[in-house]
């Protein structure tokens, strides 16, 4: 492992056993009454989760969609909850942007962040092996200018970030044929209304991302 993320021990970030995980299952409905309640985020509800298909390739054309074929149903919202099938959206720009990177990479940056003592937001993990930074709003509009003065801004990145106009699924969202969306990082009370300034993340998070362009990708393993 490089200098900068030193010895990489994941065995913090490990996949609970399936058992556990089921007996632990939470409704759309409830998650949604929690976003909104306890935490005072927007959500909607989102197309049901389709088994056919490619969820990496979403219908609506946005690279690296961060809800792949889930999008928000026209004219639905969470009064009375979403029904058993469908799937909860945050939609970004509003209390939150979200940096999206490759799972390895953000498993990487999250260790060497919190190793450093930086204030981390929640993060999410996707099954389709993408980890998901909340971060304050408005970072999508000042990303390239927040790569040009950290120097990434020639660099080929496989980081993006969603912002106003964009939905991210929220757990426990499933993405058709892949599983749940999960948190890696819940959100607490200290940062579901205050998520950190994108700058104290994304220098670590584009080096991690950097780097791993340059080795073969290893498994990593999801709380």
């Amino acid at each position: 492992m490089d200098n900068l993320f030193g010895e990489l021990r994941l065995g913090s970030l490990r996949l609970a056993p399936l058992g556990a995980r089921r007996r632990t299952r939470v409704t759309t409905s409830r998650a949604a009454a929690e976003y909104t309640g306890r935490w005072g985020w927007a959500v909607v509800v989102g197309e049901p989760a389709r088994a056919a298909g490619t969820p990496e390739r979403c219908h609506c054309g946005t690279p690296r969609c961060a809800a792949p074929g889930l999008h928000p149903v026209p004219g639905a919202g969470p009064s009375g909850g979403p029904g058993p099938d469908a799937s909860v959206l945050f939609p970004t720009g509003r209390a939150f942007d979200v940096l999206d990177v490759p799972e390895q990479a953000g498993l990487q940056a999250l260790v060497r962040l919190e190793r450093m003592g930086t204030q981390i937001g929640p993060v999410l993990a996707a099954p389709t092996g993408r980890l998901q930074f909340l971060v304050a709003a408005g970072t999508a509009r000042r990303l390239p200018d927040l790569l040009y003065r950290m120097g990434w801004d020639d660099a080929a990145l496989d980081l993006a970030c969603h912002g106003e106009g964009s939905f991210v699924a929220a757990p426990p969202t499933v993405l058709a044929g892949l599983g749940p969306v999960r948190w890696l990082r819940r959100p607490t009370r200290d940062n579901a209304g205050c998520p950190p300034e994108a700058r104290l993340l994304l220098g670590t998070l584009a080096y991690a991302c950097h780097r791993g362009r340059e080795r073969t990708p290893e498994p990593a393993w999801i709380a």
